[in-house]
């Protein structure tokens, strides 16, 4: 090659490694899309934050790092519980919350009460934590027995303090959260109804293996679209467990959950890199294909026929408040 040639390739070379350099940063520097938090009509990032990961990370000033980026980055939606490693979760997002960073947040977080004075405890308790004076949505966390819905709209019973708190402008939307039935969740939104309230938001696992056992995407999701209800999906990748089965990767498993008519799908990240790969997840999705849609469930089945792979289904691993009943009140 002369001389002339070779400048010529050197110099388109350059051009296109510094294209593909900018196309590059393009793509880091995408802001996570936005959706409407059912009839709230609030805008949140379609991808949330959860707290309970941050709260395991050693370094805690790692977990404020991941926070702040993940809000820089354009997620607005941060998930915590007043239960989450004994407060820790919440006292580092209250911590990451400083400086101006609390006003980019929709801020939401869960108590265990049942009662309405563990109830009215808990929420004062994680509005210090935090280091807020209101919370944008609450929600009754685990949400897990037969028994706790009648117990939450009983009289002197944890609704009663929420709704006074909502009244007082400490809390602003509320909703609900459980892991363990459909038919439960689906108890707790009659007796709602029963009681002439509707929630604004309502928590549950959905993921490529839901829809094979016990069902919170056929049994539940369709009545929260019905009542233009926010979902608030998690366990998207079922802590992981689901990519034991070696049949998705996690991009897929947070594709599958975004693809459905979900508000935010909430997941954990206890690294930087993970929150990375959330991210990319949220900026790079499109509306998936019906045959994309019917493959991942389908390459899932054989792993899921008992739902070994849905634990917080199927065992008491997952639940917090079996093993301190104490948190209910």
């Amino acid at each position: 090659m002369d001389r002339r040639n070779f400048l010529k390739t050197a110099a388109a070379t350059t051009i296109m490694t510094s294209l593909s350099k900018k196309f590059a940063h393009a793509a880091d520097s995408a802001t996570v899309p936005t959706r409407v938090l059912g009839h709230t009509g609030e805008k949140i990032s379609m991808v949330g934050l959860g707290g309970y990961h941050l709260g395991m990370q050693s370094d805690e000033q790692e977990s404020i790092r991941i926070i702040r980026t993940g809000l820089d980055r354009g997620i607005t939606f941060l998930d915590n519980c007043w239960d989450y490693n004994n407060g820790q979760s919440e006292i580092r997002m209250g911590k990451a919350l400083r400086d101006g960073y609390r006003q980019r947040a929709f801020l939401m977080t869960k108590i265990d009460g049942r009662t309405k004075q563990a109830a009215t405890q808990q929420l004062e308790e994680s509005l210090r934590r935090l280091q807020t004076d209101h919370i944008d949505l609450l929600q009754f966390h685990e949400v897990i027995r037969d028994t706790d819905p009648d117990r939450i709209f009983a009289k002197g019973g944890g609704m009663e303090a929420v709704l006074e708190a909502k009244k007082q402008g400490k809390v602003r939307y509320i909703g609900f959260t459980g892991h363990k039935s459909p038919d439960i969740h689906l108890k707790m939104l009659e007796t709602a109804f029963a009681h002439k309230f509707t929630f604004d938001a309502v928590q549950m696992p959905l993921n490529v293996m839901d829809a094979h056992y016990n069902s919170f995407e056929k049994k539940v999701l369709p009545v929260l679209v019905k009542h233009n209800i926010g979902v608030l999906g998690m366990k998207p990748l079922g802590d992981k467990i689901i990519l034991n089965s070696k049949t998705a990767t996690p991009v897929e498993c947070l594709h599958y959950a975004m693809n459905l008519p979900t508000s935010v799908v909430i997941t954990g990240c206890d690294s930087l890199d993970i929150l990375h790969q959330a991210i990319q997840a949220a900026t790079s999705f499109k509306p998936m294909a019906s045959t994309e849609v019917s493959t991942l469930p389908a390459k899932a089945a054989p792993a899921v026929a008992k739902g070994e792979f849905e634990q917080y289904k199927t065992t008491q691993n997952f639940d917090g408040t079996y093993h301190n009943p104490q948190w209910l009140g």
